[in-house]
């Protein structure tokens, strides 16, 4: 007896449009209102974050594979986005606005 299958054998291709196969890869976008600008937030998992990000609100780096957010204004350029860990992003108000680094940290 042959083992059974669990993937589908080929033939027809799932229905939809390529932006409902991006949305799904790289997460849902939102439109945020903060400090008096519109800002577009997209969730991202752990499986599409393959890099090493610095979260600007705390200052720590993001390892590949773990969730966060990424942001950045919504008439700005794709050079602009930040990735946020998901709890930096929503204590974004209560945090200062001048991070301390220690002398020895790295700055980027």
């Amino acid at each position: 007896m042959s083992p059974r299958r669990n993937r589908p054998r080929g033939g027809e291709k799932p229905i939809g449009s390529p932006d409902e196969d991006r949305a799904d890869r790289y997460g849902l976008e939102s439109t945020q209102s903060w400090r008096g600008e519109e800002w577009v937030v997209r969730q991202v998992g752990g499986g599409a974050a393959a890099k090493h990000y610095r979260c600007p609100g705390c200052d720590q780096e993001i390892p590949p594979g773990v969730p966060h957010v990424v942001a950045w204004q919504q008439h700005s350029g794709v050079d602009d986005r930040r990735h946020w860990h998901k709890s930096c992003w929503n204590a974004r108000d209560r945090r200062s606005a001048k991070l301390q680094r220690s002398r020895n940290a790295p700055k980027y």
